[in-house]
């Protein structure tokens, strides 16, 4: 079970970031994370679908590509979801108290690489373990 503060701990040990308010993170100025609450619309179209809306704490994640996320949801539909606002972007929806700790970090990660630039990307990976 993750929590903000773990978010903004795996945060934190990556380089260039910028934080705009307390829960949105930005690899310079694009976007990595952020916190996602379910608008009305999202409450709808998710229970039109057949699915309960989550309740607590969600957290947006830019992802490389939409397959990707399809993926994701795939594969742990009770930790990621997505709803139509989304549809054609890469990014997917986590429920935060679902996701361990490691697969966040692991997110986090990836969508720091994803939005960082290419050259501190390089330098990153050949700084890594």
């Amino acid at each position: 079970m993750a929590t903000w503060n773990d978010v903004a701990r795996i945060v934190d040990g990556l380089p260039l970031i910028t934080q705009r308010t307390p829960h949105d993170w930005r690899v310079g100025k694009k976007l990595m994370a952020w916190e996602r609450p379910l608008r009305k619309s999202d409450r709808q179209a998710l229970a039109r679908a057949g699915s309960e809306p989550p309740s607590g704490d969600i957290l947006g994640v830019r992802v490389s590509d939409e397959g990707v996320k399809f993926a994701l949801i795939a594969e742990e539909p009770d930790v990621y979801f997505t709803t139509p606002h989304f549809d054609g972007y890469p990014a997917v929806l986590v429920r935060l108290a679902e996701i361990e700790v490691r697969d966040l970090e692991e997110l986090v990660t990836e969508a720091w690489l994803t939005q960082a630039p290419k050259r501190l990307v390089q330098e990153f990976l050949a700084n890594s373990p």
